[in-house]
C-alpha cells in the first residue's frame, strides 16, 4: 500500500514514516501544501494523511480542490483541531475520517485500512471475489480454500486489480501504483508479470484489454 503524508511536523512526520515501513506500506512524505500534487492520481497513493495546519496553507483548501475534481481516494484528516466544527469541516468537505492528535499509530494504521477497504466497496478484512479471496492485511491469496504462494510484488500487482473489481485498470495508473517512488517498469514486464500471476490465479481472471488496461474478472 502505497501513502501520501501531508504533514509538517517533523519528529510526528518522521515516526509516522518510519512505523509506516515497518508496517510494509511505501510512504511519500511532504510538509508543505504547494508540494501537494494538484490532483491524487498524480501521487498513485492508496490513502492520504492530511494535516490541516500547514505553514504555507489549508489542509482544507487542498481537500477541497481534490474532492472538485471528483478524486476517491480516500483521504484522512489528521489535526489537533480539536473542535467539534473543524471535525465536521473535514468530513463535509469529503474527508473520509477524522483522527486528532496525538493518536496510537496502530489506531491510525487500522484506520487506515478501513478507509481503504471501504473504497474497494469491501466489508470485511478478508475481500471475497467468489472463490478467490485475498486478505490484505495478512498479505494472502486463497483460491477455493489453498493458499497461493506470491511474491510481496506478485501479491501487491493482485492487490492493485482487486481494489476495482470488473473495472478496466489503465495500465499507466497500474504502472504507477505497482512503483510509486521508484522507476516506472515498462509495459512489457507489467505483462509478464501479469501472465505469471494467471497462471497461478486462473488466466480468465485477469483479462488484458487491449491499448487500455488490465481487468479482474470476477
Amino acid at each position: 500500500m502505497h501513502l501520501l503524508l501531508i504533514e509538517d511536523d517533523l519528529d510526528l512526520g518522521r515516526a509516522l514514516h518510519a512505523a509506516f515501513r515497518q508496517e510494509g506500506f511505501s510512504c511519500e512524505w511532504l510538509r508543505r501544501a504547494q508540494d501537494a500534487p494538484v490532483a491524487l492520481a498524480e501521487a498513485g497513493a492508496d490513502c492520504v494523511l492530511l494535516d490541516l495546519g500547514l505553514p504555507d496553507g489549508s489542509g482544507f483548501d487542498l481537500l477541497r480542490r481534490w474532492r472538485r475534481s471528483d478524486d476517491a481516494t480516500p483521504v484522512i484528516v489528521i489535526t489537533a483541531r480539536t473542535a467539534l466544527e473543524d471535525r465536521l469541516a473535514g468530513l463535509d468537505g469529503g474527508a473520509d475520517d477524522v483522527v486528532l492528535k496525538p493518536f496510537a499509530v496502530p489506531e491510525l494504521v487500522s484506520r487506515i485500512h478501513a478507509v481503504v477497504r471501504r473504497s474497494a466497496r469491501q466489508s470485511h478484512e478478508r475481500w471475497s471475489f467468489g472463490d478467490l479471496v485475498i486478505a490484505p492485511r495478512a498479505r494472502t491469496v486463497t483460491l477455493a480454500g489453498a493458499e497461493i504462494a506470491l511474491t510481496a510484488r506478485g501479491f501487491q500487482r493482485r492487490l492493485e486489480l482487486a481494489r476495482e473489481p470488473d473495472a478496466v485498470v489503465p495500465k499507466g495508473r497500474l504502472v504507477q501504483r505497482l512503483s510509486p517512488l521508484d522507476d516506472p517498469m515498462d509495459v512489457a514486464t507489467l505483462e509478464m508479470h501479469l501472465s505469471n500471476l494467471r497462471k497461478k490465479i486462473g488466466a480468465a481472471r485477469v483479462r488484458t484489454v487491449r491499448g487500455i488496461g488490465y481487468q479482474l474478472v470476477t
